[in-house]
Parts: C-alpha cells; structure tokens; sequence
C-alpha cells in the first residue's frame, strides 16, 4: 500500500470556478510535471495550487521519505468557501449585492505503486532495446562494403 500525503488551502479569495480551471490541468499528472505546468500557466490561481502542491511535496519527503519522482497527484479538488456580502452602488441610488466568492482546495499525492513501477521500468527497457537496435542498423548500413576493393 502506497502512503497517501493531503495537504489543505483554505479561505483563498478566488473563485472555485476559476480555481477548477487550473487544477484541472494538473489532476492525475506526476508531480514534476504538474510543477511544470503550474509554473508555466497564465492563471492568477496558479501561484497558491503551485504554493499549495509544493508544500504537499515537502510533507511527503519529510514525513513519509517518499521520493519526488515517485509522486502522484491522485486527487485535487475545490469546494466553494464562505462568500462575503458586499453591495455595489447603482444608478438612481440603488445598491446591488456583490458574491466575493473563496475557495477550499484538498490535495492528495501517492507513490507510484509496485505494478506502475514495473510496468515504468519495462517501457524504459522496451525503449532501450529499440535504441540499441536503431543503433546497431544505423552503424550497420553507415559501414562501406569492401567487395570490389582490393585490400593490401
């Protein structure tokens, strides 16, 4: 059984809506390649989920010993937080009532289990085995024949 990190971002002033369109990206990729992603996306979310997953990382490595590679974002999720009212001044002195909408944001990480770690480590053999045999027919046809030429 793989061990299972969570991590909580509470009360952040963004709405889910626009939270879920980042983490979204980001769910079920491994965590070196959700750093990428996060790191490279234009959203004004991004920053705290990439804060968020960071501080995720740093629980595993230190209380679990789980190593970053082997890392997993298994299940990321936004619930909608309190709402503060405010009002917003109209034409003809009416006010209407403004939503400053926050967002709850869990996260999960897990190791890769034994099967993907196996099933990884066979891909990078199969990958191996047909670049050596890419090489071997690539020096095998760059060779020039010697039928014809006298040798001394």
């Amino acid at each position: 059984m793989t061990n299972v990190v969570k991590a909580k971002l509470r009360y952040l002033k963004i709405g889910p809506k626009k939270v879920r369109l980042v983490i979204n990206l980001i769910r079920g990729k491994k965590v070196i390649r959700a750093i990428e992603i996060l790191s490279t996306t234009n959203k004004k979310s991004a920053k705290p989920v990439l804060k968020l997953l960071m501080s995720a990382v740093a629980n595993a490595k230190h209380n679990h010993k789980l190593v970053l590679e082997d890392l997993r974002v298994t299940m990321i999720k936004v619930d909608e937080g309190p709402a503060l009212s405010r009002w917003m001044p109209k034409a003809r002195g009416r006010a209407t009532p403004l939503k400053l909408r926050t967002s709850h944001i869990t996260l999960e990480l897990s190791g890769l289990e034994e099967k993907e770690i196996t099933k990884e480590k066979k891909e990078v053999k199969k990958t191996e085995k047909k670049s050596t045999k890419e090489t071997v027919k690539k020096i095998a046809v760059k060779k020039p024949s010697l039928k014809g030429k006298s040798t001394k």
